[in-house]
């Protein structure tokens, strides 16, 4: 299989049931960040040394690649069978991960800063990423139905991430900078 293939180059791609759209749809805007947001926690996943957060940042990965799929395939589209959609079982999932991985926490009292360790600065870069494909989502619900539950599913994984950046700090042994108002 060749990766080019030239259907690209007058500024249009195709969704999963074929339609041909421009590519600065909001819609590829919105799947494009999500896969985005995939690479920043293959990158956290390549350099993280706890074998259940990698695990975890893994099934993350394969969501959003599912994820992806859903944003790409309208609703209403004759292959939307053919798609896994995020429904949501996803975010109730992902709120017990907030929980268990939160239990192992000290109480967050101040605001922290972004950073840290390297795993946890990557963390903290795909939460950021990820509100903006939240962003991009309800630009694009606005115009076109996509069902809540994607919806849901970035705003919990946002949560989770931040709460993952803080436990990455903590298993690296890398204390959290609290933010202090500048004069």
């Amino acid at each position: 299989m060749r990766i080019y293939t030239r259907q690209g180059d007058q500024g249009q791609t195709s969704l999963f049931d074929g339609t041909r759209v421009s590519k600065d749809d909001m819609r590829l805007a919105t799947y494009g960040t999500v896969d985005e947001l995939n690479s920043w926690l293959g990158m956290a996943a390549g350099i993280c040394r706890h074998e259940p957060l990698r695990e975890l940042l893994s099934q993350l990965q394969h969501q959003l690649f599912d994820l992806g799929a859903d944003l790409a395939t309208p609703i209403d589209s004759p292959n939307s069978s053919r798609v896994n959609r995020i429904n949501p079982q996803h975010a109730a999932n992902l709120e017990l991960q907030i929980d268990a991985a939160t239990a192992e926490l000290p109480v967050l009292k101040e605001f922290i800063l972004p950073g840290g360790s390297p795993l946890a600065s990557h963390l903290h870069i795909a939460r950021t990423v990820c509100r903006r494909a939240e962003r991009h989502l309800v630009e694009l619900m606005r115009q076109q139905p996509t069902g809540e539950a994607p919806l849901v599913y970035l705003n919990r994984l946002s949560d989770l991430l931040f709460v993952l950046a803080r436990l990455a700090n903590k298993l690296d042994g890398h204390p959290e900078t609290h933010w202090h108002k500048q004069p």
